[in-house]
């Protein structure tokens, strides 16, 4: 036991650790430069007959969101009850007035199946229904946020 812990070890010879290349990049600082944030992007669809305009795409958004008003005006009367709460990024919180299963979007010259949370709200004209997660996800979106480009 004693030459256990009286013999010095000997250190290693030189040996050489091979680096995964994202490691090496850090060491040699070869990282790529950072690009500006590209927010978010919008896509055409329709809902029925009803061209909406754009859609406002957002990768940061758990639920695709409709107006109560652009509810209204295609004529959409049932909406299942929800028990959801939806905190905005003021931190304030907002109750929906119910959801919306099996919307029929447009996208292209495909057509989803989407589920919307409906909240009572001001419209916007431009951007009226918001396409989260879910949305992308059922797509099966590819998307080069650097490029600004979405596949289907």
């Amino acid at each position: 036991m004693k030459d256990l812990f009286s013999k010095k070890h000997k250190l290693q010879e030189a040996e050489t650790v091979a680096l995964t290349q994202q490691c090496s990049a850090i060491i040699q600082t070869k990282l790529p430069p950072k690009l500006k944030d590209p927010g978010s992007f919008s896509i055409p669809c329709v809902i029925g007959n009803v061209n909406m305009g754009k859609a406002l795409c957002d990768l940061g958004a758990s639920i695709n969101l409709m107006p109560l008003s652009v509810s209204k005006a295609l004529g959409i009367k049932e909406m299942k009850p929800t028990m959801m709460t939806l905190q905005l990024a003021d931190r304030s919180i907002k109750k929906p007035e119910g959801v919306i299963e099996d919307v029929l979007v447009k996208v292209d010259k495909f057509i989803f199946s989407v589920d919307f949370v409906v909240l009572n709200m001001e419209e916007d004209a431009e951007l009226p229904l918001l396409l989260g997660r879910p949305f992308l996800a059922i797509a099966r979106a590819v998307i080069d946020v650097a490029a600004g480009k979405m596949e289907f």
